[in-house]
């Protein structure tokens, strides 16, 4: 005979054993108090959070035999054939599986005129309500509208927008929440605790950690870890059956990025990926780390036993809050990029020294804005002095107004002149670069970023909204090239935030330049492209359009 599953073994069989679903069981326990029950429940909410153990807890406070009643008897004959699903008048339907609008019809529509059989209640439990089709949605649609007073439904669905308004706007919706890491805690250790399985700490906050909120997901992973040892379950138990990364060499390797250690990244890596962690794995450790680093970084509380938070929060120093930020940016897309590369260990390989290189690229800017500043002043300074050198006043005692503005013009010369050398680098004058945020932002673009620098040429900034900055790009397919991947605007964004040291949102909008014509003198206005490139060249060099062939 098989075993039952732990999450199936510790289903909660009260009101009071849901944890983490407060605010929906006080809601629920206070409308059957007060017999104000509905005809229709709808219970929203990520997997594995207890929508479908409230929708077996609810049934049997309506259908207990001295019920309804808030808090039933677990001994009652009713609430036990409901928890083993052999109860006749509460009837469960798996969407997934059965979501034809025959099988609506044959369960429900035709089943729903008949008087429940030994309940007050006939309750009817659907699951993934979302998967039903149109059509079934339909013809369970006036059943809903319009029930008997003795038919109950309890829809569970972790998709909420699939289900259609018509069906939602019937229904008292409740949202079930993710359990925190210290109730995933609290409940893997009153179950290791009843299985006489002894565990580290450190490895019940790993499993939490991984659950996701997921009380389903904990109690399977914990079930994993069972199997794996015969003993005591070990931190390292936990890493090996969940293909983790330690610790120790997640923070290894976001300390080497930061200080731009090449060989360290290159090395860990290498030394990771032996012990059989595909790249995958090692991002989605190291967004996990990232995550706790953030909570650490922020003071706030991590759910972590005492030992392992001194070495989170020495880790969190040694990273910096921005750096922190800025990674697990750059790790999110790296973990959505990854999906399409074909040689992924050499792809990461690059993508790490990428973002050490990226997190080092921003002091060259800073360096030459600083140096550039004192520079400034000193072209100012030195035609102070030349000035006075064309003495105006000894050559004018003849004639005193033709002299003064020839000798005027020189000394204007000059400095422009002087000025005109360092200006390459910095086409617009200082005063309106201090001045304009988005000037500030394209200096602070590296040289590696060579498509952005193209597609940003001949930008210019519309409106500085204090929270975002409206900027026009100069032609509309530099645009569609930043509309083509999010992730391209999210790396201004990044760039944007680190020299304006704010936080900003950008809007792009398309440059509103006129087609290209040709001028007087022959010349062309470029860029050309497309047709309208071909119908200029037929119009210069007299060819006619192709016809049609018969």
């Amino acid at each position: 005979m098989a075993t039952v599953s732990l999450y199936r073994k510790y289903r909660s069989q009260t009101f009071g054993d849901l944890i983490g679903q407060d605010h929906v069981i006080k809601t629920l326990q206070n409308g059957i108090d007060r017999g104000r029950i509905a005809h229709a429940y709808l219970f929203t909410g990520p997997r594995g959070t207890g929508k479908t153990s409230t929708a077996r807890l609810l049934a049997k406070a309506l259908c207990a035999t001295d019920g309804p009643t808030s808090t039933p008897r677990e001994d009652d004959p009713i609430c036990m054939e409901i928890a083993a699903g052999n109860f006749i008048d509460v009837i469960e339907l798996d969407a997934a599986s059965e979501s034809g609008v025959d099988d609506v019809r044959e369960r429900i529509v035709e089943v729903a005129e008949y008087r429940p059989m030994v309940a007050r209640y006939k309750v009817f439990i659907i699951d993934e309500v979302h998967d039903l089709s149109t059509k079934a949605f339909d013809a369970l649609l006036k059943t809903i509208e319009e029930p008997p007073e003795h038919l109950i439904f309890i829809l569970a669905t972790t998709e909420y927008h699939k289900v259609p308004p018509t069906i939602r706007s019937r229904c008292q919706k409740y949202e079930f929440h993710r359990a925190t890491v210290s109730d995933l805690v609290g409940r893997l250790q009153y179950v290791a605790e009843q299985e006489k399985v002894e565990i580290e700490p450190a490895a019940v906050s790993a499993i939490a950690r991984m659950a996701d909120g997921g009380f389903r997901d904990a109690l399977t992973l914990l079930e994993q870890a069972i199997l794996t040892t015969e003993d005591r379950i070990t931190l390292q138990q936990v890493y090996d059956q969940l293909g983790l990364v330690r610790e120790e060499d997640t923070d290894r390797l976001l300390l080497g990025i930061k200080r731009n250690e090449i060989p360290t990244i290159i090395q860990t890596l290498e030394s990771v990926v032996r012990l059989g962690r595909d790249p995958r794995s090692i991002l989605e450790s190291a967004m996990h780390r990232l995550s706790e680093l953030t909570r650490a970084s922020f003071q706030l509380d991590t759910g972590l036993d005492p030992t392992r938070d001194a070495a989170l929060f020495d880790t969190a120093a040694n990273l910096g809050r921005d750096v922190i930020l800025k990674l697990r940016g750059q790790f999110a897309e790296a973990h959505r990029d990854i999906r399409d590369v074909t040689i992924p260990r050499i792809w990461l390989e690059a993508e790490l020294v990428r973002m050490a290189g990226e997190l080092a690229a921003p002091a060259a800017p800073a360096n030459t804005a600083a140096a550039s500043v004192p520079v400034k002043p000193a072209p100012a300074v030195v035609p102070a002095k030349p000035a006075p050198v064309a003495k105006a006043p000894e050559i004018t005692e003849p004639v005193v107004e033709k002299p003064v503005p020839v000798v005027e013009e020189t000394p204007v010369e000059v400095p422009m002149a002087t000025t005109d050398e360092p200006e390459p680098e910095a086409p617009i004058p200082t005063e309106t670069t201090e001045l304009d945020p988005w000037q500030r932002v394209l200096a602070a673009i590296p040289d590696a970023a060579k498509a952005h620098r193209i597609k940003l040429q001949n930008s210019r900034l519309i409106k500085d909204g204090g929270s975002y900055l409206q900027v026009e790009l100069a032609l509309p397919f530099h645009l569609d090239w930043f509309k083509e991947k999010p992730q391209r605007v999210g790396y201004l964004v990044d760039v944007a935030k680190s020299a304006l040291g704010r936080e900003v949102r950008l809007d792009l909008e398309a440059g509103k330049r006129q087609a290209p014509a040709i001028q007087d003198d022959g010349a062309v206005e470029l860029p050309l492209e497309g047709k309208r490139l071909e119908q200029l060249a037929r119009e210069i060099f007299g060819i006619d359009p192709p016809r049609d062939e018969p």
